[in-house]
């Protein structure tokens, strides 16, 4: 696995420079507020053992959706996110609160569903017109109604489709992902799901996809990025900020992100890297639309 040093010097060797961010954070326990999504495909238990054992350190990885993550990380519970809402992440960018962002890994979404697929929607390339269908044939819907990433998601195709979904067809949990597809089972209901939860959930449930995301040819509305940011220790002294940003060096690093590669459930890919490139993209660390001329500043 890759590493990364909380201070430098051009005249110290990687092995004593890893030395001697390791004797600065010994011991210390970094807080991660992470979406339900990477914590209940096992995801983070697979990978942080190395990280934790590289510094000598513990991760306490709590799943909380991406509302709620961010939300604890804006009280100062929280040393680094990883949370998967782009337009909430800016928010939080934007209002001081977090830093350094680095685009970490992808996924997407999918729609899915009883086999009997009660609206007729199996093999459709548009999302929101499988929305609009399910809404018109009133079939039962699993929202996760909890501000997480995936519920974000949800709402913004609903507002694409021009759909205000609600009645009794329309069931709002308040839960994570995991306990919503098992809602929507019961129920023979339609959810949206990201697919590495629905992957690893897929042997326990009778649901099945019914409206692929881009990863499969589906519609790129159904994308679903991550990213990392560190909690602004400007904001919240408490932070521990060195190690969040050892953290967040070792997972965009080369080794962490082959393993996030490498990571499966049932010979299936849940998560695909994109912290290192060639052409990276500078927006990746700043609000979208931000420049050094926008109202931003």
């Amino acid at each position: 696995m890759g590493t990364t040093g909380l201070a430098g010097c051009s005249q110290v060797t990687g092995g004593e420079q890893s030395q001697q961010a390791q004797a600065g954070v010994s011991g210390e326990t970094l807080t991660l507020t992470t979406t339900t999504s990477t914590y209940d495909t096992g995801l983070l238990d697979a990978i942080h053992t190395d990280f934790e054992e590289m510094y000598d350190v513990t991760v306490d990885a709590v799943a909380q959706g991406t509302g709620a993550a961010l939300e604890s990380a804006r009280n100062g519970d929280s040393d680094v996110v990883m949370v998967h809402a782009r337009g909430l992440e800016d928010e939080f960018m934007r209002n001081g609160y977090g830093i350094n962002r680095r685009d970490l890994m992808f996924n997407d979404f999918v729609i899915v569903g009883p086999e009997s697929d009660p609206a007729g929607i199996q093999g459709m390339g548009s999302a929101t017109d499988a929305l609009t269908t399910i809404a018109e044939a009133e079939a039962a819907f699993v929202s996760r109604g909890d501000n997480s990433g995936t519920h974000t998601k949800e709402l913004n195709l609903w507002d694409a489709a021009g759909t205000d979904p609600g009645g009794d067809w329309y069931q709002e949990t308040g839960t994570g992902m995991g306990e919503a597809l098992n809602v929507a089972n019961q129920q023979g209901a339609y959810t949206l799901s990201d697919r590495g939860t629905f992957i690893s959930q897929r042997s326990e449930i009778d649901l099945t996809i019914l409206v692929q995301g881009p990863i499969e040819g589906g519609p790129e509305i159904l994308s679903n990025p991550y990213g990392i940011m560190a909690v602004n220790p400007g904001v919240h002294d408490n932070a521990n900020y060195d190690l969040a940003m050892a953290y967040i060096g070792w997972i965009t690093s080369p080794g962490a992100q082959n393993a996030i590669s490498e990571y499966t459930m049932n010979g299936e890919q849940l998560f695909f890297p994109e912290a290192i490139s060639e052409d990276p993209d500078f927006q990746q660390y700043v609000p979208e639309g931000w420049s050094s001329n926008s109202s931003d500043e």
